[in-house]
């Protein structure tokens, strides 16, 4: 039997953060609110709820390794759950790519949605990707940023100090890192259904770290409702 994917009435807490005239956007990266409701959960928390007769499954911080075990565990002593609703800053890339692997290979139909006032950012869009159907909902926000293995200017200041032999090798692990990681989001990408148009039109084209003042600073990138269907990021209208 099919089931009907309605709209289900949103948690008050989401209504809230909208507000009459809508979030305050970044001016670096005026896609995006400035200040992004994403959880400040150092790990993500996975909570059942039920909302109009629907058992959610709430999945809300940090990407973290540990991850993919719970959302197992908390998919398997959940049965009735249908959806999946999302909000996180990012985390653990590979730990995002096996928590939407676990969602998809499930043997019931799973929905993940980011409900309007919510963000799902970097490895949470790995997560969300996995829903078989999914939904971005007017006021939510699918947030997307060049991955890079390491963003830390003091780490590579260090070994620019260490010498050229510290800092080559610095960089060869970098690239071959990033190199992996790509073919693995790629593949992901593919086995979702996601066109990987996302990576080369838009996540790869975003700046892994600020530029200089008074030159472009923008270095994230939230999707709009059309380009989420047009990328099959979303393949339910919100």
């Amino acid at each position: 039997m099919k089931r009907k994917i309605g709209k289900l009435a949103l948690l008050p807490l989401s209504l809230l953060l909208l507000g009459a005239d809508g979030p305050t956007m970044d001016p670096d990266n005026p896609t995006c609110p400035a200040a992004p409701n994403w959880s400040d959960k150092k790990k993500m928390e996975l909570t059942p709820i039920e909302v109009n007769g629907d058992q959610i499954l709430l999945a809300e911080g940090i990407v973290d390794r540990g991850l993919p075990e719970r959302m197992e565990k908390a998919l398997e002593d959940n049965p009735d759950v249908v959806e999946i609703w999302i909000r996180s800053p990012g985390g653990d890339a590979r730990a995002g790519n096996a928590a939407g692997r676990i969602i998809r290979q499930k043997d019931r139909f799973l929905i993940t949605r980011i409900p309007a006032g919510w963000t799902c950012f970097s490895a949470c869009n790995f997560v969300f990707m996995g829903g078989r159907a999914r939904i971005v909902e007017p006021g939510g926000y699918f947030m997307v940023h060049m991955f890079t293995m390491t963003n830390s200017r003091d780490a590579i200041a260090y070994s620019v100090e260490q010498g050229t032999d510290t800092t080559i090798e610095l960089i060869g692990d970098i690239e071959q890192q990033s190199a992996l990681l790509a073919s693995e989001d790629n593949d992901f990408l593919i086995r979702m259904g996601v066109s990987r148009d996302l990576l080369t039109e838009v996540m790869y084209r975003q700046k892994a770290v600020k530029t200089d003042e008074g030159e472009d600073k923008s270095t994230r990138r939230c999707l709009s409702q059309d380009e989420a269907i047009k990328y099959n990021v979303a393949n339910v209208l919100g």
